[in-house]
């Protein structure tokens, strides 16, 4: 499909918007994984009592520089709706898709402001702060799939429809469920892997496994546990959804997302013997945010109006050889 230079424009600029806010996900990452959460003090939006810190710690620094950042992705995320607003018919998937990555740009930076004012950083070990973590990871999940919305409706798809898509909308809805309960799991693990380090891997399963562990570390086994039981169930969802939507863009969506998932198990296996270093637990949230972008392309490839449908009554019968 040959897509007007303005339409082509737009699409450059939602790619970048969403691979800037890849970037501040990951800076987020490492403001907790390094415990630089605190770097501001409990103070937002200014750091320490001032707009400007001085003489900043490293841990000042690290904070400071996320809050630039996410404060520059916020402008863009008003720019892309805006953007579309101007480029696109009132009811456009795109325009729709730029509302929504703008409102959870906003609650993001809410959340984030909550987790500062109630002291949730640095060594804080509380079921509160867990909680938190979970509810910014859902909010991060569903803002990078909004964005990623607005990357695929602006390349001239057709919008998505619940009505009428029977199983296809069950299987793809436990997919989602599905991810955001790994996501908010994910989330606990790398909490309890910062504030409850190992020495090493047989002292991890210890603290896990350990009555008198902390809830965190008691929480963080179900994670792997659940990993592997939400990839057994992408790849039979990614199947199915390709059989009873039989179109290109189905297909490849399927094959991309067992592909990426198998590369996230490895990271994760490889996190986890490895005591989970800050670089790996950069790439496993990476790859875990790849993941969500699959799946939700395989549901707006699934779902999409215009998407072909098996019909077993058309389907070529099986030839029977004469006796």
């Amino acid at each position: 499909m040959t897509l007007p230079a303005a339409s082509r424009r737009f699409q450059w600029f939602s790619q970048g918007v969403l691979v800037y806010t890849l970037g501040v996900i990951l800076w987020g990452a490492f403001v907790r994984a390094t415990g630089s959460g605190a770097g501001c003090g409990d103070h937002w939006p200014v750091c320490n009592g001032d707009v400007v810190p001085r003489a900043p710690t490293v841990q000042t620094l690290i904070e400071y520089t996320h809050r630039l950042t996410s404060g520059l992705a916020t402008v863009l995320a008003v720019a892309l709706y805006v953007w579309a607003r101007r480029a696109f018919p009132k009811a456009h998937p795109a325009r729709r898709a730029a509302g929504w990555a703008l409102v959870f740009m906003l609650t993001e930076g809410m959340v984030g402001a909550g987790i500062v004012l109630l002291k949730y950083v640095a060594q804080n070990a509380s079921v509160g702060r867990a909680v938190w973590m979970g509810v910014h990871l859902t909010n991060t999940f569903l803002l990078v799939g909004a964005q990623t919305l607005v990357v695929w409706a602006a390349g001239g798809r057709a919008r998505m429809v619940l009505k009428g898509q029977g199983p296809v909308a069950v299987l793809l809805g436990l997919s989602v469920a599905g991810m955001l309960v790994l996501g908010v799991s994910g989330a606990v693990a790398a909490l309890g892997d910062t504030l409850f380090p190992s020495t090493s891997l047989a002292d991890g399963l210890r603290q896990d496994v350990s009555e008198t562990a902390h809830v965190l570390l008691r929480l963080r086994v179900l994670h792997p546990v659940f990993a592997v039981g939400l990839g057994a169930l992408l790849v039979f969802v990614g199947r199915w959804v390709a059989r009873l939507r039989p179109s290109p863009e189905v297909r490849r969506a399927s094959l991309l997302l067992t592909g990426v998932y198998v590369a996230q198990l490895c990271a994760g296996v490889i996190n986890l013997v490895l005591l989970a270093p800050v670089a790996m637990q950069l790439v496993h949230l990476l790859l875990a945010d790849c993941v969500w972008m699959c799946v939700v392309r395989l549901c707006a490839a699934g779902l999409a109006e215009d998407a072909p449908r098996f019909e077993p009554s058309t389907a070529p019968a099986s030839r029977v050889e004469p006796v």
